[in-house]
């Protein structure tokens, strides 16, 4: 299987699906002539033209905006938003339209539409660029939310996305864009709402999703030292949500940490929290707990931003107190 990194397997995804399909058009800021900020769509341009590898002005908006429209005729435009913190200029184009158009018109017109964007700490880029907000988008009806962690389920997922019929943010990380990664050579589609469990455990179950599920298998390998087997799901997709993988990971386990890099108050964590407590709370042998990111903007130093989310050491210290209740 070739190793290929994280933004390849991103690149390798766009080019077959427009290869495949003559109606998938790439559009955002600066990813014609430059590639992108984060080189995702390098070299689309001299394959495509400047037909369907659009570089757009400064106006999330707009694009956004335009792209709503173009799916609704029948294309399958694949927006890049540089960060997702500018996500927050384009709210009304997918909150207010792309998310209800099925719903409005009865179920008569569908939305195949690709919002790609990137978030988290990393690259010492301060508040306004930096921000966790999956939470937003995984409340909105009609949104689907991905969150791959690997190459190859950055490739596969975001396959499934540009063929999916309904509106989907698919949400990266700066700190993967230069993760390398076997990815299958024959062409591979993975399902949407599919959580994938990346190692094995009996003792507790740490559950996450895009970079987080790296330092909970770096925890998991300082917990075994301990005696401690971890187990590390990754939901991979917040929606759909695999409702089944993550209730059996809880109740094989019987005990559960969820960590996210967003923000603990209003984060997806809440949710799943209270989805397995509700739903598997009898097989629990401690309550749900969850790691989260502090309570604050990201600074812009490097050295400090760091502190501002879960450290691999911060979840296997929690995740140990977890797997010693009740024993």
């Amino acid at each position: 299987m070739p190793e290929l990194l994280y933004r390849e397997a991103l690149r390798r995804a766009l080019d077959e699906e427009m290869a495949r399909d003559p109606h998938v058009f790439l559009l955002g800021e600066t990813i014609a002539e430059r590639g992108g900020s984060f080189k995702v769509t390098e070299g689309l341009l001299a394959r495509y033209g400047p037909g369907r590898v659009i570089d757009t002005p400064i106006a999330e908006a707009s694009f956004t905006g335009m792209a709503v429209g173009a799916a609704l005729i029948g294309c399958r435009p694949v927006v890049e938003l540089l960060f997702i913190d500018f996500a927050l200029l384009a709210m009304d184009p997918i909150v207010n339209q792309a998310a209800k158009i099925e719903f409005i018109s009865g179920g008569r017109r569908r939305l195949p539409l690709v919002i790609r964007t990137q978030g988290g700490v990393g690259e010492g880029l301060a508040a306004q660029h930096s921000q966790s907000l999956e939470a937003l988008f995984y409340h909105i009806p009609g949104l689907k939310v991905v969150m791959p962690s690997t190459p190859a389920d950055a490739y596969g997922l975001l396959k499934s996305a540009i063929r999916d019929d309904h509106p989907v943010v698919f949400i990266e990380h700066k700190r993967l864009y230069a993760l390398s990664g076997p990815v299958p050579e024959e062409e591979t589609l993975l399902p949407l709402g599919k959580a994938d469990c990346k190692r094995r455990g009996n003792d507790v179950t740490l559950v996450s999703w895009s970079f987080m599920v790296h330092r909970c298998l770096a925890a998991a390998g300082l917990l075994e030292r301990r005696g401690i087997e971890a187990e590390v799901l990754d939901l991979r997709s917040l929606v759909p949500l695999d409702r089944e993988a993550l209730l059996a990971s809880a109740r094989r386990t019987g005990r559960v940490l969820i960590v996210h890099e967003a923000v603990r108050r209003g984060g997806v964590g809440g949710d799943l929290a209270a989805t397995i407590m509700e739903e598997a709370w009898s097989d629990l042998a401690a309550p749900v707990r969850r790691l989260a990111g502090r309570n604050t903007p990201i600074p812009y130093s490097r050295s400090i931003e760091e502190v501002c989310i879960p450290a691999v050491e911060e979840i296997a210290a929690a995740a140990a107190e977890l797997a010693a209740i009740g024993r």
